[in-house]
């Protein structure tokens, strides 16, 4: 229940209606609640305000909500539009879930929405002396509210859409999916130490990207059913029904084909990567903006190395204090799971650029840089690798650049040249 509920609010998330349809509601409740002021202490308390002001507000509102909404999604649209073609249609979802985007929309929609139900209230008489000044209250501080929102939105949207604010928010997002990653790498689980003997191959019964692992679910099944349960699959793995192994199972004498249902069930597939849960994905979504810019029909090699930067920030962030750190709190203690490799990551960030860049000195030499910056992070595996991609990337600008000053130059500020040297 709890996976479904997950995976439904995640959804609701990606939907454009789905704030302003909650902004909405707040909002007719807030137009209603204000008849509970009535027959209480404070009609001696309030001034008598005339409807007809709260009118004038209420028709301001209503006049002017209505084109800003719609001019506020056609902004929105050309800016997802803008995204996908400029960046990767991949980050479409991390621009349309903007909070300010929706957030604006749903203030203007909200508003448009409050002031047609109060001024048809107000009409009928809805209200008494001390709920028309809770009214023009409200009204005061929608209005105030819409200008506040407007302003902050004229300034988040002209950066919407754009290369440059989309490639801080692909970044943002991998980062907090990278960093929880390397906090709990095994997602409060075990990791795999040994694999279990005598198991029992558990198959995928669906195609398509796994998108959310149930945890939870899983071990309460092995709880119940006294099993041991390793899992041979992550979030942003591709796995192909009735040919991929997603799990494997120690059992007694149970009913296999039901344990082996609901490990399926446990596991949501999709269509599509998720960022939050899947932290190789960000490195990808970047290095896709990267080989872009690096085609020759666009011939931007400046996106090319801020999405190297990208990436040595994201590296970095195994040099913080969280680095490194064994799992403290495993929750599901019947659950083993396997590890990310480090090539992993490296593959996703910087193979696609050494390869669509490797004619670049610019970009090579802003490569290589990178690999003598992040060999320093306190990292066994990403010391051993930063090294072998430096010299993967040589060999790469060797096969593609025929001026030769431009190959001793790099040769020279590679990682693989100066660690050569110093043995």
């Amino acid at each position: 229940m709890k996976k479904k509920l997950f995976i439904y609010f995640h959804k609701l998330r990606e939907q454009l209606w789905f704030r302003p349809l909650l902004f909405c509601l707040v909002s007719i409740a807030a137009a209603l609640f204000a008849h509970q002021a009535d027959g209480t202490k404070l009609d001696t308390l309030v001034p008598d305000i005339k409807t007809e002001s709260i009118k004038g507000l209420l028709d301001t509102i209503s006049s002017s909500m209505l084109v800003i909404s719609i001019f506020a999604v056609g902004s929105m649209l050309s800016a997802f539009a803008s995204a996908s073609n400029t960046a990767t249609p991949r980050s479409f979802k991390i621009v349309v879930t903007d909070d300010m985007s929706q957030n604006a929309l749903s203030v203007f929609i909200g508003s448009f929405i409050f002031s047609i139900v109060a001024t048809v209230a107000l009409d009928n008489g809805f209200y008494g002396k001390s709920g028309v000044f809770i009214l023009f209250l409200f009204t005061l501080i929608l209005f105030a509210l819409v200008i506040l929102t407007f302003l902050r939105w004229v300034n988040s949207v002209s950066r919407l859409g754009r290369l440059e604010h989309t490639i801080s928010q692909v970044e943002s997002v991998a980062a907090k999916s990278l960093a929880s990653h390397i906090k709990s790498p095994f997602s409060n689980a075990l990791p795999i130490v040994n694999p279990l003997s005598d198991a029992q191959s558990v198959l995928s019964n669906s195609v398509g990207y796994v998108q959310h692992i149930d945890m939870a679910a899983l071990q309460e099944l092995a709880e119940e059913s006294n099993l041991k349960i390793q899992l041979n699959c992550l979030p942003g793995d591709f796995i192909h029904e009735n040919f991929e192994v997603i799990a494997f199972l120690k059992h007694k004498d149970l009913d296999l084909d039901e344990i082996k249902q609901k490990i399926n069930n446990a596991i949501h597939v999709g269509d599509t990567r998720w960022f939050e849960e899947d932290p190789r994905f960000g490195f990808i979504a970047l290095s896709e903006i990267a080989s872009k810019a690096l085609s020759p029909g666009i011939n931007d090699p400046g996106t090319a190395i801020q999405i190297i930067g990208s990436h040595e920030r994201l590296f970095f962030l195994w040099n913080e204090s969280i680095a490194d750190t064994k799992e403290n709190n495993v929750r599901y203690d019947r659950i083993t799971v396997p590890k990310i490799s480090m090539i992993d990551f490296f593959d996703d960030a910087f193979r696609p650029i050494a390869r669509d860049g490797g004619g670049n000195i610019e970009v090579m030499l802003r490569l290589q840089k990178v690999f003598k910056s992040i060999e320093t992070i306190s990292h066994e595996d990403i010391k051993k690798l930063a090294t072998l991609y430096s010299k993967k990337a040589y060999d790469r600008a060797e096969l593609s650049m025929t001026f030769k000053p431009d190959l001793d130059l790099l040769k020279n500020e590679s990682l693989f040249f100066h660690r050569a040297t110093r043995k």
